[in-house]
């Protein structure tokens, strides 16, 4: 008995101090976490800017990525990569930029302004290299910044021009025995397309065609001022498929050189004045973040940033939604904070919801009646993401920028062919009211319902057009003949009077800054960051950020992008929705 008194007692306090020990280190860690030491940058130091990574309107911040497989939690938001690089122009400590230029993940309008900020950061004299394997057509456009571009011996560059393919559902879903019930508002309105034909229509044709046109002519121009080439001799290029080896890019000038890594890491070494055996100081974006001051503005009066990136929907929404209550909120604070002097709406949203579309168009109408406020428009800003840009004081977009898409579509899927003939299912009920079950998804609309869910469409459409119309200040009729869903670059938008300037989101902070007559000011971006504490004891992200990245790295990018497009078909056949046909994927 003694024995096991005195094993028990040695047991428990063995427990005690470890459970000491776990709660010191936690609170160690939740500190360091929340207030993180300044890194030491050291000297010579190269800052990288790794295209490979995703460069969000904000960054994910995400202190659990490490668990979850998240490989992407090191990039830092678009606004903070344009202010470093701006504020590495005078730092003496960043001798030069290194752009990793592998596969570009990001869209064209990100790759754009990413482009913008280093030719910015290289009016300071300071050297910009850029090295990949294999650079891809949007590593290639940002890679057009720099002084040298170098490759692989065994990889090359994707010069074969642009392209675009739909997926259309319409021969699976005759297989299967489902129905989709579509209707639509402008001739335009793609978004439909793959539930009700089996190829894209001319006039689908004709749009996809103008603003990919629009996109490799931005191209072509970036390389050609770049490399000193006229367009149509790079135009030629790829239609001749000329360039298939990295020696081929050489010969035509497309590229300063090929170099194994060791190789390249010998010439920055030379650049920076070091010898053979010295180290390179390369400095990550995420290591620079917490060392500059790049916005150390203690002013009081202050721009605010609201970023909308994702689908617009109803209700909450989650990080990668546009919710219209937490963005509507959002909004009202920021109408309401009286530090808060102007604010920029950051857009980057294919659409969504009607419904939510039109309740954040409300509440931008308010805030407008109070503060300056200006619309920056990123990869996307159509459809409901026009919707709820369009009544701005002025709209800013870049020439890559997808916009316009002003329509609208809703879908109900009649499923009684699968349920009966396939599955064998039956379903038989009662009802007070003969469209008590509208919408039901084990019988097709009648004739009546048809017209029913029809006229809501275009009444739909005609407050879009309308809205249109006065913010843009334009007549009822001009709008109507140049909506019809009908999709446009930032380039394109501008003599339609869609868009008022091109430029960033820089552009547009500088544009409130004038309206709103500042001297000095501070910019705060929304939603704010959620500290570390926040994150950890929030389980449902923790959950869904495990199942997400599980998924994306059993399926790989493309097949889990195709996934991602699959299952929007789902929110596609709930509400009305001001939307875009899926977001596009451009080689």
């Amino acid at each position: 008995m003694k024995r096991f008194i005195k094993l028990f007692f040695a047991s428990l306090l063995a427990l005690i101090v470890l459970t000491v020990i776990i709660v010191a280190l936690g609170v160690w860690f939740i500190s360091a976490s929340m207030h993180p030491e300044k890194p030491d940058l050291g000297a010579k130091g190269v800052l990288v800017l790794d295209l490979s990574l995703i460069y969000n309107e904000q960054a994910k911040n995400d202190p659990l990525a490490s668990f979850t497989g998240e490989d992407n939690s090191d990039a830092p938001g678009l606004y903070d990569v344009i202010r470093m690089l701006h504020y590495a122009k005078t730092d003496t400590t960043i001798k030069g930029v290194y752009i990793k230029a592998d596969y570009n993940p990001n869209g064209f309008a990100t790759s754009e302004e990413l482009q913008k900020a280093l030719l910015d950061f290289k009016q300071s004299k300071k050297f910009i290299y850029a090295y990949g394997e294999t650079l891809d057509q949007k590593s290639y456009y940002v890679s057009t910044a720099a002084d040298k571009v170098y490759c692989h011996p065994a990889g090359g560059i994707d010069w074969d021009g642009f392209s675009v393919t739909y997926m259309f559902m319409k021969g699976l879903l005759d297989k299967i025995g489902v129905q989709p019930q579509v209707f639509y508002a402008g001739k335009f309105k793609s978004a439909t397309e793959p539930f009700r034909v089996t190829a894209m229509t001319d006039a689908n044709r004709q749009q996809t065609n103008e603003f990919l046109n629009d996109l490799y002519s931005n191209y072509l121009l970036a390389a050609a001022k770049a490399r000193n080439i006229d367009t149509a001799t790079l135009h030629d290029l790829a239609n001749r498929g000329a360039i298939r080896t990295a020696y081929d890019a050489v010969s035509h000038h497309l590229i300063d050189g090929v170099k194994y890594d060791d190789e390249m890491k010998a010439v920055l070494l030379k650049k920076l004045g070091l010898k053979k055996e010295d180290k390179i100081n390369f400095i990550s974006l995420s290591k620079y973040a917490k060392a500059a001051d790049f916005n150390n503005s203690n002013a009081s009066d202050e721009v605010a940033i609201i970023y909308a990136q994702g689908d617009i929907v109803n209700g909450k929404g989650d990080d990668d939604q546009i919710g219209s209550d937490d963005f509507v909120d959002l909004l009202r604070k920021a109408r309401l904070n009286k530090d808060v002097k102007g604010i920029i709406v950051r857009v980057n949203s294919p659409g969504g919801s009607s419904l939510a579309s039109d309740a954040i168009w409300r509440e931008i109408t308010l805030a407008k009646d109070e503060k300056p406020l200006v619309v920056s428009m990123g990869n996307y800003a159509a459809s409901g993401g026009y919707y709820i840009s369009c009544n701005a004081d002025s709209i800013f977009a870049d020439a890559t920028t997808i916009t316009g898409s002003i329509g609208v579509y809703s879908i109900i899927p009649n499923f009684q062919p699968l349920f009966n003939d396939k599955l064998g299912l039956n379903f038989d009920g009662v009802k007070t009211a003969p469209y008590a079950d509208m919408g039901a998804t084990n019988r097709p609309l009648t004739e009546v319902e048809k017209r029913f869910m029809q006229s809501s469409v275009d009444s739909i459409y005609q407050t879009f057009k309308t809205r249109v119309a006065n913010g843009r200040t334009k007549d009822l009729s001009y709008i109507d003949s140049i909506a019809q869903g009908h999709v446009y670059t930032g380039k394109r938008a501008i003599p339609l009077a869609l868009v008022d300037k091109i430029g960033g989101l820089q552009d547009a902070v500088n544009c409130v800054a004038r309206m709103a007559k500042l001297q000095s000011y501070q910019t705060k971006e929304y939603p704010e960051k959620k500290s570390f504490l926040q994150q950890v004891l929030n389980s449902s992200h923790v959950e869904a950020s495990v199942k997400e990245n599980a998924i994306k790295n059993k399926l790989g990018t493309a097949q889990y992008n195709m996934l991602l497009q699959i299952n929007k078909i789902q929110q596609l056949m709930q509400t009305p929705q001001a939307r875009m046909a899926f977001d596009l994927d451009i080689h």
